[in-house]
């Protein structure tokens, strides 16, 4: 065989058509990347438009990120022009009292979604898996020998062909039923999930904001949801003192209150909705950083105690535990305090719901989450 001279490799290589050069960055236009500062300090300020404004206005000054040709308030133009805020009612359109439209809700959404699952390309419709095999509609990536009474079209002929080189060396080469392999696919079902947020008040405590990152990830699950897989549904509710429904819409806006953490509430209220859902899959995500520390009574008093574990609301909480496990609903808990006698009760309520716990701090949830939904693409959960 002769040798390649890397010289012709080189014009071959050109004169067909391909160029080599070193990677540059795209360059972002002036309004571009004020966005995506502007994106970025919007979700922290819970959807304020002026605050957010304000801080860009500070940062400005110390970095210098606008230029003479353009600056804040040309940006706040463009964002006018290109339909992201609109002025609220009784305001100017000068760039104090602004909104955020449907446009700019979406966008953070897309946003929350590229910053936290970034390898993620939208695809087409799908649903989640269950991990019985066979005759489905998803590729598993699995090979098995085939066996009578296959379809013909299930054939893996890639790996079929190189069973029949490693079977028949020499001349005699053939392919024959020894060789073929299927290839193993998974039924498709749909998943019906509830996200629970704690609003409560040490969701900021102690100088870390755990309420943006628990934002973002709701903002980014959604959106994951409505692209990736429209047949699944996600409700999101909020507890605090009580617990109640949000739309997708409303997470921007979402702020911390001063609540004491009704876990028992927003389990009821999960239960509830996913009661009314026809699918088979069914799951419960709760992020919270607390211990709970409120019920309600019958009577529609609330019971507080913020001193330790309170056994009268603990065993409320671990028969909420056991009666989602009566109704195959596994609760999957981001417990983001590290408190040791704060995760021995958090196994405990694991234990009674035979879902999962995972600690972890503010940093890595999003991923965190987003593996335990992919997870569960290929476990049916009753």
């Amino acid at each position: 065989m002769s040798e390649v001279n890397p010289h012709d490799f080189k014009n071959n290589l050109f004169s067909i058509g391909w160029k080599f050069r070193q990677y540059e960055a795209p360059e972002l236009s002036d309004f571009d990347r004020l966005f995506d500062i502007f994106k970025e300090l919007l979700i922290h300020t819970s959807g304020d438009f002026d605050e957010t404004i304000s801080w860009m206005r500070i940062l400005d000054k110390e970095y210098e990120f606008t230029t003479p040709e353009y600056s804040i308030d040309d940006f706040v133009e463009d964002l006018l022009k290109r339909q992201y805020v609109k002025p609220k009612s009784g305001t100017s359109g000068d760039g104090e009292g602004m909104g955020l439209t449907g446009k700019m809700e979406r966008t953070l959404r897309q946003h929350a979604l590229e910053q936290i699952f970034g390898s993620l390309k939208r695809s087409g419709a799908g649903n989640h898996s269950t991990n019985h095999s066979g005759a489905g509609d998803e590729s598993s990536g699995d090979h098995r020998a085939f066996q009578f009474g296959d379809a013909i079209d299930k054939i893996a002929m890639t790996e079929s062909l190189k069973n029949a080189q490693k079977n028949h060396n020499g001349d005699d080469w053939q392919l024959d039923e020894n060789d073929l392999v299927i290839e193993e696919n998974y039924f498709k079902a749909q998943m019906s999930t509830v996200l629970m947020i704690d609003i409560s008040h040490s969701m900021i405590l102690y100088g870390e904001d755990r309420i943006t990152p628990a934002k973002k990830v709701a903002m980014a699950l959604s959106e994951l949801i409505a692209t990736r897989y429209p047949k699944d549904t996600l409700d999101i509710i909020v507890f605090g003192n009580d617990a109640w429904s949000i739309e997708v819409k409303d997470l921007p806006y979402l702020q911390v209150g001063p609540f004491h953490t009704n876990t028992v509430a927003g389990l009821q209220l999960a239960m509830d909705i996913l009661r009314r859902k026809k699918n088979t899959n069914k799951q419960i995500f709760m992020i919270t950083d607390g211990k709970p520390s409120c019920v309600i009574e019958h009577n529609g008093e609330y019971y507080k105690n913020s001193n330790g574990l309170d056994e009268y609301i603990v065993d409320q909480c671990y028969s909420m535990a056991q009666r989602a496990r009566r109704l195959h609903i596994p609760i999957t808990t981001f417990m983001i305090a590290q408190d040791s006698y704060l995760q021995q009760f958090v196994d405990e309520f694991t234990a009674a719901n035979g879902g999962k716990a995972i600690y972890t701090g503010i940093n890595g949830l999003g991923d965190m989450i987003f593996t335990d939904y992919e997870k569960n693409r290929r476990k049916r959960l009753n």
